[in-house]
Formats: structure tokens, C-alpha cells, sequence
């Protein structure tokens, strides 16, 4: 499969610029994140190379992609789910967290994002980690874009509303966005029964369980908590697949 993407732009070029150290001064942050580094996003900041770890080599994120992107150690998790081989579609791709890991241990992936931003920082974000190359590139809309897709794993993680969803004492599937959970894992379904779905710590797990029913007969499924240095990050639930470790 060809790349969407064959030449490069000035501001593709401009991405892979080296990062200027930030600096403090009376307090606040400067260099080149000057401005980027908003209240919401600091403390994500400062786990940077935990979402990354070649943060300082060129990555690039916006606001919505430093609380979004999958933490780089999870993001390997997922990609030793999917066994190694065959295609991966990586429906809400955002920065390219997840999608980075996939194309290092998979055969290849596509990443679908409806904001060209972010696909553009994806694309640039694989080109630092050197896997541009096993990553086909797409603006728009999954759901839109589902009955016309083929792979062998679909790669769910679509958005979660915000850091707000952690005030929340039980995460329906109607809090996920662009649609309700159910709409999004039925239009996945019809792509591959092989389906990852990376949700919040504090998701309804009676109606994570729903989802398997969506197929007759319904699908297995197993779920794993995911942790990172101590703390609950969120829930992976695999179906149609033995891949994942059942903790539960």
C-alpha cells in the first residue's frame, strides 16, 4: 500500500526541527513551547517522556494531544496485542502514539484522524521514532470511512471528552465521542471481529461486556488494567482475540 503523503512540506520540514530546551524565568515556562504550555496541559507536560520518549527529538503535539495520546509504554502493550503481523487500523490516531507502536511491531498500519492538524503531527511523530514508511495517513471521518476499510485489528480509543471524564463515577458509552460507544464498535465490527478498545479506568464494564453482544454469536473478551509507575491509566479490552492477558 502506497503512503498518502509523498512529499514533504515547509511545515513538515519545520516539525523536524530540534526543540529548543525550555527555560524557566519569574515562574513561567519559555523557548519554544512559550504560549503552548497551558494550565490544562502542564502536568502532562512534565510526563512527557512517558508519553514519548523521544520527546526531545522532535515531537509534536497540540492541547487535545498532550491529555489524549496514550501513554508510549501502554501504547506497546497494544501493539504486542495484535500478534505481530497483518494490518492495523488505528481509527482515532490523533498525534500518533499508538499508531508508532503498531508500525514497529506490526506490518503495517493506517491512522485515521478527521483534524489534519494532528495528522500532520503524526506524520511527523512517526518520522522521528523512523516509521513513516509502514503508516498510511488519513484525514477523515471514521465512521464515515468504515464500510469502505479492510485490516486485520481495528484499534479503538476514541475520544474520552476530556480530563473531565475522571469526575465521573461511571463512564458510559454514550460519554464517547464523536458517537456513543455502541455505534463506533458496531461500524469496527464490520471492518474485522479483531477489535482493541483502549477505555477509561472507570468505564461501565457491564456495558464494556454489551459491546461483545453486538455479534452473534457474541465475541470473547478479555480485558487488562493498565498501569503506569503505580497509576490507573485505563481498561483494554480486547475481542474476537486471545491476545490480551484477562486480569479479571
Amino acid at each position: 500500500m502506497k503512503k498518502t503523503r509523498q512529499n514533504s512540506t515547509a511545515a513538515e520540514a519545520a516539525f523536524l526541527k530540534r526543540k529548543r530546551p525550555v527555560k524557566k524565568k519569574n515562574g513561567k515556562k519559555e523557548g519554544k513551547e512559550e504560549g503552548i504550555i497551558t494550565p490544562l496541559i502542564e502536568k502532562y507536560w512534565f510526563q512527557r517522556y512517558s508519553l514519548f520518549s523521544k520527546y526531545d527529538e522532535g515531537i509534536k503535539m497540540d492541547e487535545e494531544g498532550w491529555y489524549s495520546v496514550t501513554p508510549e509504554e501502554i501504547a506497546i502493550r497494544h501493539a504486542e496485542k495484535c500478534g505481530g503481523d497483518g494490518l492495523v487500523i488505528d481509527c482515532f490516531s490523533g498525534v500518533g502514539g499508538n499508531a508508532i507502536q503498531f508500525a514497529r511491531l506490526c506490518t503495517f498500519v493506517v491512522a485515521i484522524d478527521i483534524d489534519p492538524q494532528k495528522v500532520n503531527m503524526a506524520f511527523n511523530n512517526a518520522k522521528v521514532y523512523g516509521v513513516e514508511d509502514y503508516i498510511d495517513f488519513i484525514v477523515g471521518d471514521f465512521l464515515m470511512l468504515a464500510p469502505s476499510l479492510k485490516g486485520d485489528v481495528v484499534f479503538l480509543s476514541p475520544p474520552w471528552g476530556g480530563p473531565s471524564y475522571k469526575r465521573i463515577e461511571s463512564f458510559t458509552m454514550d460519554l464517547l465521542k464523536p458517537k456513543d460507544g455502541y455505534s463506533i464498535f458496531q461500524a469496527a465490527q464490520r471492518i474485522t471481529p479483531k477489535i482493541i478498545m483502549f477505555l477509561p479506568r472507570n468505564v461501565n464494564l457491564n456495558q464494556v461486556e454489551e459491546l461483545s453482544w453486538l455479534s452473534s454469536p457474541p465475541l470473547s473478551i478479555e480485558l487488562e488494567l493498565n498501569y503506569l509507575e503505580g497509576n490507573f491509566k485505563g481498561i483494554t479490552v480486547c475481542f474476537g482475540s486471545s491476545a490480551c492477558s484477562s486480569v479479571l
